[in-house]
């Protein structure tokens, strides 16, 4: 792995800033050993103090990423299917990838996560081994692979390293109601929850970055028996490690897991006992009422990924729903069909517009947290405030663009959640260094190298 870049102690000051749900004008943050040491008021700006233009908010999270899947945009948008058909497409390119292209794609994604404000990232990692699962002379390179792109672009990391034993329900067939892993997934599978705990075991042994954490991840109740999620939930609880699932993401998964198990996913999930604090339901498109009762008694929390659901056609989450009960919502870009956290983040409330006829669903500052805070701690970190003691992870968005013209004080908040994109970004921060300025990365040039790294996995296949 790379170097590990250091945080650094440093004075940043900010036109705006968004402090205690306010937007402040003439914010001095303090940073010492990667934190906000100090928030202060200040008109002028200190001549040692970086500047930041425009509004800076917290960093925003990205709770849920494939990183490989951004090779596909713009190549499985043509003509009619469903996720399942789209499902084919990204295992051929998962099938091309080695730590070496791995690394140098995964390192060009991140570097365009950190140019759209992006400071933390969950990766939802299941690229284990090689395409015909034989392991690597070290077992944990692909994700060895992902830590050294992550340290390149800057940004924090939670690596959810994932369980993928079966090839899907099989209903009330042989192999006690699950397919075998088809070839396309051989890479996937540890072939059994000891070899996929022994390889984690390891990966945390090894591990020593203060922008890394190791969380654990079941792929989905289509991958992991009732036994296997409970031993999987076992061990994050026993490792105090953050448990992601892929849940209820389409109408199939639900169809099949009550054919099977006359159970939803979600009661699948609370049969193994892994509904708690610390697990987050990502998608979570298709539940009942007394799903969402299962999550709220547990209090675990869910991640939307709205631009990949609409891309996928795969539904509209119950936001509201999960909201009036209490349960966090943090977002992701999952298949990467964009990287834009305010896109995300404003669909959230726009696709519920849809649904319910009615507007303001979810709060302007509502809609912050999701992209910020709720990302921050379904991925273990304590960030996304401007506050002593915080993660001193924040980013500057310019209001003076096109898209922000005409915004005051009093509408900055609510300009940046509707209207802002990736390009309004300006200065990114983490752990209190500036890795991009004025909409370039300072040591990736991130357009050439997507260009490069893409070409590199996709040739021949999309």
């Amino acid at each position: 792995m790379s170097k590990v870049l250091p945080s650094t102690d440093g004075s940043f000051w900010c036109e705006y800033a968004l402090i205690d749900q306010q937007v402040e004008q003439g914010v001095l943050l303090e940073t010492a050993g990667g934190l906000i040491d100090s928030v202060s008021f200040t008109v002028a700006p200190p001549s040692n103090a970086t500047r930041l233009q425009g509004l800076t908010i917290p960093g925003l999270v990205n709770a849920h990423s494939h990183a490989f899947h951004r090779a596909l945009r713009g190549r499985t948008h043509e003509g009619t299917g469903s996720f399942w058909t789209w499902r084919e497409q990204m295992y051929a390119v998962a099938q091309k990838l080695t730590p070496d292209s791995y690394y140098q794609l995964a390192r060009a994604v991140y570097g365009e996560m950190v140019l759209a404000g992006i400071t933390t990232v969950g990766e939802f990692h299941y690229v284990h081994h090689q395409p015909d699962g034989t392991p690597y002379s070290d077992p944990n390179a692909m994700g060895l692979a992902l830590l050294a792109a992550v340290n390149d672009a800057g940004l924090r990391i939670t690596l959810l390293d994932t369980a993928y034993l079966h090839g899907g329900i099989a209903g009330s067939s042989a192999n006690g109601g699950y397919l075998p892993i088809g070839d396309g997934q051989q890479r996937f599978s540890d072939g059994s929850v000891r070899d996929w705990s022994n390889r984690v075991g390891d990966l945390l042994t090894t591990t020593n970055s203060d922008r890394v954490r190791i969380g654990a991840a079941i792929h989905s109740v289509r991958a992991l028996s009732v036994t296997e999620m409970e031993q999987v939930g076992g061990f994050a609880n026993n490792h105090d490690l953050p448990l992601h699932v892929h849940l209820s993401e389409t109408l199939t998964e639900k169809e099949q897991c009550q054919d099977a198990f006359a159970a939803s996913p979600t009661e699948l999930l609370q049969q193994a006992g892994v509904l708690s604090p610390q697990l987050t339901a990502i998608h979570a498109t298709h539940m009942t009422r007394s799903d969402i009762k299962l999550l709220k008694e547990s209090e675990s929390s869910v991640c939307l990924c709205p631009t990949t659901e609409r891309d996928l056609a795969d539904g509209i989450g119950p936001s509201t729903q999960f909201a009036q009960a209490g349960i966090d919502i943090s977002l992701g870009s999952d298949s990467h069909a964009v990287i834009d956290m305010f896109e995300e983040s404003r669909a959230v409330e726009l696709n519920e517009r849809l649904l319910s006829h009615v507007r303001g669903n979810h709060s302007v500052r509502a809609l912050m947290s999701m992209a910020s805070g709720n990302g921050y701690r379904s991925l273990g970190w304590k960030g996304g405030l401007l506050r002593a003691g915080q993660l001193a992870d924040f980013v500057s968005v310019r209001l003076d663009s096109v898209r922000m013209a005409g915004t005051s004080q009093e509408t900055a908040l609510a300009s940046v959640v509707f209207g802002a994109s990736p390009r309004d970004v300006d200065g990114v921060v983490v752990g209190g260094r500036l890795l991009a300025q004025g909409g370039k990365h300072r040591s990736i040039k991130v357009a050439d190298e997507l260009n490069s790294s893409i070409a590199q996995v996709t040739e021949g296949i999309v």
